[in-house]
């Protein structure tokens, strides 16, 4: 096999590219990166003899790997455990279902305990990343409304905290990649403000904020909500609310989990029509539970119960994330809301990939990018995962 011979080479695939499906297609793979793409009508014949490893999709999809910048832990294990374990298991899970790149959250917690996931973090992240590749950290919390705390534990929320964000970056510059926290709170704008200029994206969230105060923060760089319809006031034809802004407010970008409990489907069907300009994100909110069926579970120190695949506090009944999958955030809206594969794949990888600043080298299904790819049935059961070409599942 000469030098240049392909790595992997897929052929007869519906390769979803950002701008159009090739129907009968092909991709491939070299050093880590898609080297070439087009109809199997394009392919050179004699390249593809050489290619090292040959895949037949017989008609599946083949996607960009899905971006979650949304998720807690998966298969018994949280973020917040701050191990090098934790961090393997959850990656490993998540890519199992079609997760090529994620942000480690955290929840509302003591800022030694945020810090010790900053750590970690940072330490997995120099080592080497053997499955889903983390991004970096999202901190949800501490910096919310105590009025909307969800399944966040209330006794860790404080204000926002300028100087706690300037010392968390100084310490792991370009880490942090999201913060939530609630916009109307006392110290909120100069934080959302420093935010933009470290070019962290600063998101909505747990807030009571009014239509006018989003727009406020709008104004000092807000550009994310998270979970859009949960844990934030709502929409009043009087009072629009965070959720008015959200829908209205082509600069934020609009999270939603897509598993049948968190949202009614018309409302994701609702996002759908408003949020038209690269700006509405699947994410699973996932916690440690996913993966592992009912049963007692915990979330940020407080007990968690799981039944039917629905995560509720034990006490209180709220929500407290979801054991949802990308894969399957991906066929919901597929299969109940209605949108095409194309769309969903937007949702799941471009949009998330935009956000972060990360386009350059994932997100999407184009020659010299990283070969974070998905085979999909056309029933839309996950075949295949590559992370930066190497296959970790099929």
């Amino acid at each position: 096999m000469s030098r240049e011979a392909w790595d992997t080479l897929i052929v007869n695939a519906k390769v979803v590219t950002p701008d159009a499906v090739i129907p009968a297609g092909y991709a491939a793979v070299k050093d880590g990166r898609i080297e070439a793409l087009g109809s199997m009508a394009e392919l050179n014949e004699s390249q593809a003899e050489a290619a090292g490893t040959k895949i037949d999709a017989r008609g599946s999809w083949l996607l960009p790997g899905f971006i979650d910048v949304h998720v807690h832990g998966g298969y018994g294990s949280d973020f917040m455990d701050g191990t090098v374990e934790s961090l393997e298991n959850i990656t490993r899970f998540h890519s199992s279902h079609g997760t090529t790149t994620m942000l480690a959250t955290t929840v509302t917690a003591s800022p030694e305990a945020i810090g010790q996931v900053l750590e970690s973090v940072k330490a997995y992240r120099e080592k080497g990343m053997p499955y889903a590749q983390l991004a970096g950290v999202h901190l949800e919390g501490p910096f919310i409304s105590p009025k909307w705390p969800g399944a966040q534990n209330p006794n860790f929320i404080v204000t926002p905290k300028l100087e706690w964000m300037k010392e968390w970056t100084s310490r792991y510059p370009g880490l942090i990649r999201l913060v939530t926290l609630a916009p109307e709170t006392e110290g909120a704008l100069p934080v959302i403000a420093f935010l933009a200029g470290q070019g962290i994206v600063a998101a909505s969230g747990h807030t009571d904020s009014t239509y006018a105060q989003i727009g406020e923060a709008v104004k000092h760089g807000l550009s994310h909500a998270v979970h859009t319809f949960n844990a934030m006031k709502g929409l009043h034809h009087r009072e629009p609310g965070v959720v008015g802004a959200v829908l209205t407010e082509d600069k934020i970008c609009a999270e939603v989990i897509a598993d049948g409990h968190h949202v009614h489907p018309a409302c994701i069907r609702l996002l759908t029509q408003t949020k038209r300009s690269d700006n509405l994100l699947l994410i699973t909110d996932a916690m440690s539970a996913a993966g592992l069926g009912d049963g007692d579970f915990e979330l940020g120190g407080l007990a968690v119960v799981v039944k039917d695949g629905v995560a509720r506090l034990r006490d209180g009944d709220s929500l407290a994330g979801s054991t949802l999958t990308m894969i399957g955030a991906f066929r919901y809206v597929v299969n109940t809301v209605g949108v095409s594969v194309e769309e969903a794949s937007r949702m799941a990888s471009w949009n998330p990939a935009k956000q972060l600043g990360l386009l350059e080298e994932t997100g999407s299904i184009e020659t010299g990018k990283q070969a974070d790819l998905l085979l999909v049935t056309p029933e839309l059961d996950l075949e295949h995962v590559w992370v930066q070409g190497r296959e970790l599942h099929k």
